[in-house]
């Protein structure tokens, strides 16, 4: 059902930002005036989908009463008919209207700081941590995003132990965020001579990348080591020292990077990282004093927690936060994820929504 009384509130909002958008004043101030903009252009999606809805609503009932009322056989069938397309275009324009009811989150918009490990499993789990990374980076290419390896730990096989990549586009945060958390894999490991199945798992997270000026990272509050970059197995491949670790004194966190060959490459890309890692520490913080409230939510993106299985030999991929399981385990790693990231966000935009009406 759609709550008519938010819709009201919305309507009535819309109309107010209208006015304070027509005021020459507002231009005095520009962050105001963005924040106005960007609410209007948002609420008025909601303004022509609710517009959209009743319209087709009306039309519905006009059908019905022809079914009802008209003795003509070819009249009733032709309002059958209307009923029945209207039934799907109105079901449609709800689901439209419910993700739009929702506030977007702020932090939707920003770009992220892509973080993968191999967690048990060995090399089997460092191999699916690399087949993570295409899934994502196939993912990326669909959406035109731009993908950068900041930092990665490869293992002789081709696997990676860790791999730390920024993904920049629009609405990266807004769609990959329900990826944070342990992603299982279950099927015979090209190491197993013995055929048997085996279950290994890789934890991704999900930082949304923050402006500078949201961060501030003291320059006393930092340790900067340098040293030279090695490969995988330990081999040397450079001979001077660009490789840098940064150590953040407070908190102490700790960011490597030696994937360029300019130390102040390097520096740059760890403190990026760094910055992200401290964003997200924060955002933690804050979404922890709100823990009982998210209790009832689809899953709170916590590295521990058990969110997908990817299971080779069934050609199946499970999402355990909403019970969807999809056959095309394929097409899934070669980057197409719309099916299972619309599903997710719909789930929590209709629980936010629930919570309105």
């Amino acid at each position: 059902m759609i709550p008519e009384r938010r819709i009201e509130e919305l309507i009535t909002r819309f109309k107010e930002l209208e006015e304070a958008l027509a005021d020459p004043s507002i231009f005095n101030d520009q962050k105001r005036y963005r924040e106005l903009a960007q609410e209007h252009a948002h609420l008025s999606q909601v303004v022509r989908t609710a517009e959209e809805y009743r319209r087709l609503e009306a039309r519905l009932e006009e059908a019905k009463t022809v079914l009802e009322e008209e003795d003509d056989h070819e009249l009733k069938e032709m309002a059958r008919e209307e009923i029945k397309a209207l039934e799907d275009q109105i079901l449609h324009t709800e689901q439209r209207l419910k993700l739009l009811l929702v506030p977007p989150d702020p932090l939707d918009g920003k770009n992220i700081i892509l973080e993968i490990r191999a967690g048990t499993g060995g090399e089997e789990a460092a191999l699916f941590a690399a087949d993570l990374y295409r899934m994502y980076a196939r993912y990326a290419e669909r959406k035109g995003w731009k993908m950068e390896i900041m930092e990665a730990s490869e293992t002789e096989l081709g696997g990676f132990r860790e791999l730390v990549c920024a993904i920049s586009g629009k609405e990266v945060y807004g769609h990959l965020r329900f990826e944070s958390g342990g992603h299982r894999v279950q099927r015979i490991p090209v190491t197993e001579s013995g055929g048997r199945i085996h279950t290994s798992a890789v934890t991704v997270a999900v930082l949304p990348e923050p402006e500078e000026t949201e961060v501030e990272i003291r320059p006393e509050d930092i340790r900067v080591d340098v040293f030279r970059s090695s490969g995988p197995g330990g081999q040397s491949v450079n001979t001077t020292d660009s490789a840098v670790r940064i150590t953040h004194l407070p908190t102490g966190l700790v960011v490597t990077c030696q994937d360029e060959k300019s130390q102040h490459k390097n520096k740059a890309k760890a403190l990026k990282i760094l910055r992200a890692r401290l964003y997200e520490m924060e955002k933690q913080r804050q979404e922890s004093e709100r823990a009982a409230m998210r209790r009832s939510q689809i899953g709170s993106g916590d590295r521990s927690e058990r969110i997908r299985t990817y299971n080779f030999p069934q050609n199946r991929v499970t999402d355990h936060r909403i019970n969807l399981t999809l056959y095309k385990l394929e097409a899934v790693m070669d980057g197409d994820l719309d099916e299972i990231i619309d599903a997710l966000r719909l789930a929590v935009q209709e629980e936010a929504l629930s919570t309105m009406t």
